[in-house]
């Protein structure tokens, strides 16, 4: 399992700096499920710091929830897991208590693939509120946390990457992403930054 990098962990791959405007940010807190409890378990604690850093600064919040409703919607992920998918209306599928407890419903999007983006409204969400960036963060990183971060960038949308409040089932593969994000997608982040930049001015 990967664990929480500390705090200043975005300095290590780190290449360009910026923070968040939030004016034009949205957070995407992607598939907290009781699926990937014990990769989410080191990292809820930072998952949640940085929700309600968001919520202070009147940033949206949206919460992916990766389900499968028939074999039509299973796509290659059929295939690459041998059917060993996360099914709607089971436990499984559902946020963690402590995440889904942080959850209005019209925040949910449902998807089916490792893409946010993909067969969901969230563009339209995002642009109906005028977000022009999203800050990524939850599970796992180098599957949808990653592959979301790629489908925004390539959308237009400028990418925050979170180091401590994302995670995955290897250290060496949550690195990886961390890596690349800082070359081709995302500027880094993590609780400290976020903080840092959304309230210099403020006194917390």
């Amino acid at each position: 399992m990967a664990s929480p990098l500390k705090c200043s962990s975005y300095k290590k791959y780190e290449i360009r700096k910026r923070d968040p405007n939030p004016k034009t940010s949205a957070l995407l807190v992607i598939d907290m499920q009781n699926e990937f409890s014990s990769i989410a378990k080191p990292i809820l604690g930072n998952s949640i710091i940085t929700i309600n850093l968001c919520r202070q600064a009147s940033i949206p919040v949206f919460f992916t929830r990766h389900c499968h409703k028939s074999p039509a919607d299973y796509g290659m992920l059929g295939e690459w897991w041998d059917n060993d998918l996360i099914f709607d209306g089971t436990v499984d599928s559902e946020l963690i208590p402590e995440i889904g407890r942080l959850t209005e419903a019209d925040e949910v999007v449902e998807k089916n693939t490792y893409s946010a983006f993909e067969n969901t409204r969230l563009q339209e969400m995002l642009v109906e509120k005028g977000v022009e960036e999203v800050i990524i963060t939850g599970v796992m990183t180098n599957l949808c946390c990653e592959t979301t971060a790629r489908a925004a960038f390539v959308k237009g949308f400028r990418v925050f990457f979170s180091t401590d409040a994302t995670a995955t089932s290897d250290l060496e593969l949550h690195e990886a992403t961390l890596k690349n994000m800082a070359h081709g997608f995302a500027y880094l982040v993590d609780c400290t930054r976020l903080r840092q930049g959304l309230f210099a001015n403020k006194i917390m």
